[in-house]
């Protein structure tokens, strides 16, 4: 990833803002990198973050799979990294939604990358 994208950077500055416990302040960061999203890959990240403090299971569920859909809209290498945390945010949404189905189909492709679900 650029360090350099604006994106990006404002994601560092929410994520950096979460581990200092002001969350109110990270939300806007989220929100302001999904504001300015110009391509697919800005728009993976920032949605990917935005979803992370969405209440509303239906909400989060949105914002994930918006955060896929635009991964899976880039055309390169640069959102590889994201799928195996998108896929598992996906499985968590469902699972929070009570579709347990879908929610193992997704926490599969996650283990399928290597990556395993932890249960609370």
């Amino acid at each position: 990833m650029d360090p350099n994208n604006p994106v990006i950077k404002l994601c560092v500055e929410g994520t950096q803002a979460e581990f200092k416990g002001q969350i109110e302040q990270a939300k806007s960061l989220y929100q302001q990198a999904w504001e300015a999203a110009s391509d697919d890959f800005e728009a993976c990240v920032a949605a990917h973050y935005v979803a992370r403090f969405q209440e509303d299971p239906k909400q989060r569920l949105y914002w994930n799979q918006l955060a896929l859909n635009h991964a899976n809209a880039v055309s390169d290498d640069r959102v590889k990294q994201f799928y195996p945390s998108l896929y598992l945010n996906m499985g968590q949404s469902f699972e929070l939604l009570g579709d347990q189905e879908k929610a193992k189909y997704f926490y599969d492709l996650a283990a399928k990358l290597g990556f395993t679900h932890q249960p609370d």
